[in-house]
């Protein structure tokens, strides 16, 4: 036995992190291993000085006789696929993935197995996704629209994945943009490691609030309908996600423009990635877990549901936040 643990919940020797969202990379381990590209925020999130151990997509480590390598899963930077090779048996744990590219995190990449992870976030047939550049000119036409009327535009979504497809896909600005101070936060920590974002400045007490006036504020999801929307009136809000593909989602969420954008894979994109894996036992961890998995028990290929508590991600990192 190899004794480690993927995306652990709880405290353990060694932990394997899929990426670095808060519902997957769990505080206290005494060591990780993860791919390069989540360091930063890794630390950023779990403490400076936490023991880990990074390694490139593909590059084969052996723990105990076992041997393991991280393909990349699409999700966000650095999430990863970790495979998992005894034998000659060969199991992939997908963490969280999507299929689209967005341009900011390695593509998806199947990988060959005979068992599979997946979540199921999306597994339902009413989850299709459109293609991003369709998303993202429906996006520019919103601000424009708002910029008429003199209004600021806050586009909301998780701090980590979702903004920095944002700002990658939305470029060039030709109107000042602004951002939360946590999507700031990991901006900033990955511009430091190297990855190719524009600088964008922080909201601050001291910015002349005319300066918000057409402007583009990038805010987190858990900024809607609290105090710190007010600095930034008139305004008109927007959130980026999968659910606001389910009608009401959008009025549950006061908001005034519902953008489908998910990080997760679809229904179509799940039932791809399960195909070219050509896995004989699918294990469905979090999601439509029951329907999915009975769904996948109907084509053919042998499925359990596993209870787990994946799904939560948050938006605000540990660590400083600067003040807003």
């Amino acid at each position: 036995m190899a004794n480690i643990h993927i995306d652990p919940w709880k405290p353990v020797d060694f932990a394997i992190i899929t990426h670095a969202h808060s519902d997957h990379a769990k505080p206290d381990c005494k060591h990780y291993l993860a791919h390069k590209d989540s360091e930063s925020i890794l630390r950023l999130r779990l403490g400076e000085n936490i023991s880990l151990q990074t390694v490139e997509y593909g590059e084969k480590i052996f723990i105990n006789g076992i041997q393991f390598s991280l393909h990349p899963a699409g999700h966000v930077i650095g999430s990863a696929q970790i495979r998992v090779e005894s034998k000659g048996d060969v199991w992939v744990a997908s963490g969280d993935y999507k299929v689209q590219d967005d341009h900011f995190s390695e593509p998806f990449e199947p990988v060959k197995c005979n068992t599979f992870i997946t979540e199921s976030t999306f597994g339902l047939p009413i989850y299709k996704w459109r293609p991003q550049v369709e998303v993202m000119d429906d996006i520019k036409e919103w601000w424009k629209q708002n910029q008429l009327h003199d209004k600021a535009s806050i586009l909301m979504g998780y701090a980590l994945g979702k903004m920095q497809r944002l700002i990658k896909n939305l470029q060039p600005f030709d109107k000042p943009v602004f951002a939360h101070g946590a999507i700031y936060n990991v901006n900033e920590r990955l511009r430091s490691a190297g990855f190719d974002l524009p600088h964008i400045p922080m909201v601050t007490s001291d910015i002349n609030k005319k300066m918000y006036r057409g402007a583009l504020i990038f805010g987190t999801s858990s900024s809607l309908n609290t105090p710190w929307l007010k600095k930034f009136e008139p305004y008109s809000t927007g959130y980026c996600s999968g659910w606001m593909a389910v009608r009401g989602a959008k009025n549950r969420r006061s908001v005034d423009r519902g953008f489908i954008l998910s990080d997760h894979a679809d229904w179509s994109e799940l039932n791809y990635a399960i195909a070219e894996t050509g896995a004989e036992k699918v294990y469905v961890t979090h999601g439509y877990t029951d329907t999915y998995s009975r769904w996948l028990n109907e084509q053919g290929i042998e499925s359990e549901e596993v209870n787990t508590t994946y799904g939560d991600e948050e938006d605000v990192l540990t660590g400083e936040t600067p003040k807003q």
